[in-house]
């Protein structure tokens, strides 16, 4: 069967790194206990409790959808309000299931870069107690942002601060965490529990892993109950231990870091190698594995058709490339080629 040559669409679309199939293979022999009662789910289990703090409560679902939705599914009632970027996942890219699942309002807010900061929360900071309001509950936000941007440890710190000051929640979304944890050089903990975060989706899909993401709840007492929501939320899985096994590769020897380094670095080769081309314009900082560029219509449609990509605003011909942990120095500089010489 013939390879599709790689493209800049999405880190989804990479394959499997050799390691976490390694370990999918190795955890195959014998039979194990069923929907996460094993010895590869306790471990993968007892290393998110050391990356992330010892009061941590993880529970493992299929997909990032899952990880975002039943996570705040766990901490909103239907009366309640999540407050996040226009730009965010649970806004765009999730199909309503924030507000079919949890039957809460969404409420968004405009950033140029994916970023929230606590001003620009205010339009939604009011009506509390007021029964003819839906109650704001959960700020969430996501880290690395859509945009490719990342939150500074400071800048979680005083959304968490913002929140609980009034009595509320922050939610990350972390499908590209590890992204900015290259990013900022720091371990997780810094900029999750450390910095006030609440419930945190943890993403490995995206960064060489098969499938799985992971639920953490990181402050005692917001899990309560949670095993029955996964339950009925379709996510319990009875072969937990091909999701666990990953995990345990992900985390030795930093396999996790070693791939969001390579994919944040081919995006900084991406950006340094078309900045030069006349007619292109990067629209954001590139702090992690995302390239925003406005480019002709006419020349986006002629190059995705050899290498993919999305358009990510029509309006103003936006597009956004994605590196991943196996894009190669080849595949930019043929991709470059291609789009200098289609801008001439």
């Amino acid at each position: 069967m013939e390879v599709n040559r790689k493209g800049f669409a999405s880190d989804n679309n990479a394959g499997v790194h050799p390691e976490i199939l390694k370990e999918i293979e190795s955890s195959n022999a014998g039979h194990v206990l069923a929907y996460g009662s094993d010895s590869y789910t306790e471990r993968a289990e007892e290393l998110f409790k050391e990356h992330l703090g010892f009061d941590t409560e993880v529970y493992f679902v299929f997909t990032g959808t899952a990880a975002n939705v039943l996570g705040l599914s766990s901490i909103l009632h239907s009366w309640n309000s999540v407050i996040t970027a226009f730009t965010a996942h649970i806004e765009q890219d999730e199909c309503g299931a924030p507000e079919k699942f949890t039957g809460c309002k969404v409420l968004t807010v405009d950033t140029p870069d994916g970023k929230i900061n606590p001003g620009m929360l205010e339009k939604h900071i009011h009506g509390f107690g007021f029964e003819h309001h839906s109650q704001p509950k959960v700020i969430s936000i996501t880290q690395a942002t859509e945009m490719g941007t990342v939150y500074t440890p400071d800048e979680i710190k005083k959304l968490a601060s913002y929140a609980h000051e009034r009595g509320m929640l922050l939610h990350m979304d972390g499908a590209r965490i590890a992204n900015a944890a290259v990013s900022l050089n720091l371990p997780f903990r810094e900029f999750t529990t450390s910095a006030g975060v609440d419930v945190l989706s943890f993403g490995g899909t995206k960064n060489g892993m098969m499938y799985g993401e992971a639920i953490c709840f990181l402050k005692p007492g917001l899990s309560d109950g949670f095993k029955y929501i996964r339950k009925q939320g379709m996510q319990l899985a009875s072969k937990m231990r091909f999701i666990s096994a990953q995990y345990i590769a992900y985390f030795r020897n930093d396999l996790w870091k070693r791939n969001a380094g390579h994919s944040n670095r081919m995006a900084q080769m991406l950006a340094e190698r078309i900045a030069g081309i006349p007619g292109l314009k990067i629209t954001q900082p590139v702090q992690s594995n995302g390239v925003f560029v406005i480019m002709p219509g006419e020349v986006a449609e002629k190059v995705s058709r050899e290498y993919f990509f999305y358009s990510w605003n029509e309006m103003l011909s936006e597009y956004r490339l994605m590196t991943s942990w196996d894009t190669t120095p080849e595949d930019i500089d043929k991709f470059a080629v291609m789009l200098e010489n289609e801008m001439k």
